[in-house]
């Protein structure tokens, strides 16, 4: 296992650095600005970078209560919020500082790691794993604050490559959820996701016996969505309200409309 462990390691050490680039030169008032997220700014984004591979290489969480502030919502909110809130008198070059700093350490500290460290036991934000389990996760969610980022400051970038198509995949692979449990349609129902942008693919999914699986796709399909890659990626990572990328034509329905609005409605997948 030690070459693909190590290609995680490489992908994590990527996307950090497209991290990183994303975040050279801000002026104050950039690092300020607000993003897709709540009642966090591009700041505020690196800070939860900063606190999670803190926790990971064992570093205290800061002695800080947060505010009761709007956005936070449950208990994973309140958490993240304490490292957020306790760097937000910082500047942005302290902040980027550490974020180099910490997220230096991290590949330093797996790049010394055998099968033993990676197959060590692990917290995943779906249940207990190992280290090696942990870091697609960690790919994925540097990835989504990564765009978080470049969107807020409209620096593209990022979408393409090793990492975007590990971190897109697992955005696609949540689509049959999405139809299947969150939506439920009948059984013989087909959707057709038409993706175009960074990330082009098409993906067909049907319900058959009370489950969605991914098809080739039908020539008569019960609905076609057609979007582009950051719309599928906003929506379902729940950055965009469904409201507001129908309004602004981000999606485009064809078949049947009712059913079309619930998709869209139901594609955050994140909890």
């Amino acid at each position: 296992m030690a070459d693909a462990d190590q290609e995680l390691v490489d992908l994590l050490e990527a996307v950090w650095a497209s991290y990183a680039d994303a975040c050279t030169g801000l002026t104050e008032e950039q690092w300020k600005a607000p993003t897709d997220l709540p009642g966090w700014s591009v700041q505020d984004n690196v800070v939860h970078i900063v606190g999670i591979e803190s926790s990971v290489l064992g570093r205290p969480a800061p002695e800080h209560t947060p505010p009761d502030l709007e956005h936070i919502r449950n208990d994973i909110g309140r958490s993240n919020e304490v490292w957020v809130d306790s760097r937000r008198s910082w500047s942005g070059a302290d902040v980027f500082a550490e974020f180099r700093e910490v997220t230096g350490e991290r590949i330093a500290q797996l790049r010394t790691f055998g099968d033993a460290e990676f197959s060590a036991e692990s917290w995943t934000p779906v249940g207990p794993g190992t280290v090696r389990d942990l870091l697609p996760f960690r790919v994925f969610d540097s990835w989504a604050h990564e765009q978080d980022i470049r969107r807020a400051l409209a620096r593209p970038g990022g979408f393409t490559g090793p990492v975007a198509e590990m971190a897109f995949a697992r955005v696609v692979n949540a689509l049959p959820f999405v139809v299947g449990k969150k939506v439920g349609p009948p059984d013989g129902t087909t959707v057709v996701f038409e993706i175009t942008g960074a990330q082009p693919q098409t993906v067909a999914i049907a319900v058959a016996g009370g489950r969605a699986g991914v098809v080739d796709p039908p020539a008569a399909p019960t609905l076609t969505l057609t979007l582009d890659a950051e719309a599928v990626a906003c929506l379902g990572m729940g950055r965009w309200h469904p409201d507001d990328a129908l309004a602004e034509g981000a999606v485009t329905i064809e078949g049947d409309p009712a059913l079309g609005r619930q998709v869209v409605d139901n594609m955050n997948f994140m909890f």
